[in-house]
């Protein structure tokens, strides 16, 4: 599959938010309740996404995957609280998406744009029972490193897993 990869601009961060409420939905909903999901809606996560590209856009870095104007994923990527590392925070497929590469592509585009962060290494935060995540970035060559943390998904605990790779 050919997508084009390209960093974000400022119109683009309403429809990931959009993107981002559809993924969720599709990744989490085997262990994460539905009514905890559909708390947040595509225009809070558009909202978000705006305020977040506005305020961090000269330290992070939002990758778009576009196939014939339309975003079918993103990446986030920026500087880490874990000393050493740069993070990425987020890779989202459009669901229908999923499995066809272009998770892979913003993957290796993120890992190539990683370095210009800092750090030797690379981090990220997966929810512990998302299984295909998991595997997915195992794949790509992410390994866990034993550190985990509880946070909120609309107020519920979700306990998580670090992965790291060397840069």
């Amino acid at each position: 599959m050919a997508v084009l990869l390209r960093s974000a601009t400022e119109s683009d961060p309403i429809r990931v938010g959009a993107l981002h409420q559809r993924s969720r939905l599709a990744a989490y909903s085997g262990f994460i309740p539905a009514d905890v999901l559909a708390a947040r809606t595509a225009e809070s996560f558009g909202e978000w996404w705006a305020e977040r590209f506005r305020w961090e856009q000269d330290t992070h870095r939002l990758t778009i995957a576009e196939d014939d104007g339309e975003v079918v994923g993103f990446t986030y990527i920026g500087p880490s609280e874990t000393p050493g590392a740069a993070e990425l925070y987020a890779i989202h497929v459009e669901p229908s998406r999923v499995g066809t590469g272009v998770g892979r592509e913003l993957m290796i585009r993120a890992l190539a744009d990683l370095p210009a962060i800092g750090g030797d290494r690379a981090v990220l935060w997966v929810l512990s029972e998302n299984h295909g995540a998991r595997t997915f970035y195992e794949n790509g060559g992410w390994k866990p490193d034993g550190e985990t943390r509880t946070e909120p998904i609309n107020g519920v605990p979700v306990p998580q897993l670090r992965y790291t790779r060397p840069l």
